[in-house]
């Protein structure tokens, strides 16, 4: 294991990387089979394209790249991406590109977005990953060129709350931040009253993906990295702050990397009242949970700032902070256990690993510990976070995050 304070490159490269990199060369190929026959008159459909021309899907998340990079298994809440910059590419694998026409996500409302799905011009490009409480994939329209994320969510079937759960996202439309995922649409599925998103699609995958393929390769994230993403979702909190929206599930799953390395937030602004509604796509999300949420108190948005906290522990240790260190013979505690131990229990504190030669600096363990402050009216804001002395020193820092997205899918 490389040291934390002279690391060679920014992740570990695996001990037989060539070797590792072989066997998925087939992955795409399973995303051409033919599209089931559709129901009669269908209010929602998606088209799979069976042209032999359709290339392996890129980035992680759901088969090889056409250079035979191997992808784990995504979760529904994992979304991988490609670049905003990129999405106009007339050379991006497996997009066959439309002629004379304009039409593209930023054109389309409500009312258009469900006249593109009854129509059949939602283009299915590969599936990102599935769950519970639905799926997400990777998606264009017939008629356009953009390669965007579509997420589909079950809701609850109430008709009043289901219009307050598209308001509340229509708004996540008029985000503009490099830090928030850009929202191009969202829609009712009115067969089956779930509810479809439409987002920026980002490639470098999620914090989740990123750091448990950088563990499987027996790799540690250093701290320049670590600074690099904690400075973009607390840059992307303060944003939302200041138009009144509070995440309320800051996790790795919801934090996103762009192949260029920009992080961004993705999977906010809804009501707590929305959030309840959803609860099968949020699964575990209680476990960040800040100690008053858990207790049923106001959620502020210093909630998030704790939530943070131990997602960045999370990733800095390759374990969740409140698990027991050996997870594999500790006894493993059920959810209402695990509650009771975050809300009675001490904050973690981030540990060195001198056996894997890890030592990590007293700056970033008084960030964690002033994100983990259990007292919330003592837990300072997002923006006040950005001005840590370990957030500042880090910022003159030159770290080639685009090149740490690479080497982690390479």
């Amino acid at each position: 294991m490389y040291r934390m304070d002279n690391p060679p490159p920014l992740i570990r490269p695996p001990p037989q990387q060539a070797a590792a990199g072989s066997k998925q060369s087939g992955g795409g190929q399973q995303q051409q089979q033919q599209a089931q026959q559709p129901p009669q008159r269908p209010k929602m459909k998606l088209t799979i394209p069976k042209s032999p021309s359709m290339g392996p899907i890129v980035g992680p998340g759901g088969g090889s790249t056409s250079d035979n990079t191997p992808s784990p298994a995504v979760s529904a809440e994992i979304l991988a991406a490609v670049d905003t910059s990129n999405n106009n590419n007339s050379n991006a694998p497996g997009v066959q590109q439309p002629v004379g026409s304009t039409q593209d996500v930023d054109s389309l409302d409500e009312e258009g977005w469900r006249a593109v799905a009854r129509a059949g011009d939602i283009v299915e490009l590969g599936r990102l990953g599935e769950g519970h409480g639905g799926s997400v994939m990777r998606c264009r329209l017939r008629q356009g060129t953009t390669v965007f994320a579509l997420k589909e969510i079950t809701t609850n079937p109430n008709p009043e709350l289901q219009k307050q759960i598209l308001r509340e996202l229509q708004f996540n439309r008029t985000c503009n931040s490099p830090h928030i995922v850009k929202y191009y649409g969202t829609f009712l599925n009115e067969d089956t009253a779930n509810i479809f998103i439409a987002m920026e699609y980002c490639g470098g995958g999620s914090l989740e993906a990123i750091y448990k393929r950088v563990r499987s390769r027996g790799g540690r994230i250093g701290e320049k990295v670590l600074a690099k993403i904690a400075d973009g979702v607390l840059s992307g909190l303060s944003y939302l702050h200041e138009r009144r929206i509070i995440h309320r599930d800051i996790k790795p799953q919801n934090i996103l990397l762009d192949v260029n390395g920009q992080v961004k937030l993705c999977d906010f602004g809804v009501s707590g009242e929305v959030v309840n509604s959803l609860a099968t796509t949020f699964t575990g999300t209680s476990y960040y949970m800040a100690p008053e949420r858990i207790q049923g108190q106001p959620y502020t948005v210093t909630s998030d700032v704790w939530s943070l906290g131990l997602t960045v522990m999370e990733v800095a240790q390759h374990r969740f902070p409140f698990l027991p260190e050996d997870e594999n013979t500790a006894e493993p505690l059920m959810p209402i256990e695990l509650l009771t131990f975050i809300v009675n229990m001490p904050a973690p504190e981030l540990q060195d690993e001198p056996e894997e030669g890890i030592r990590w600096s007293d700056a970033f363990r008084h960030f964690l510990s002033c994100c983990l402050e259990k007292d919330n009216k003592k837990r300072a804001s997002p923006r006040q976070m950005l001005g840590h002395p370990w957030l500042v020193g880090h910022r003159s820092k030159v770290v080639r995050m685009d090149k740490f997205v690479q080497e982690c899918w390479s």
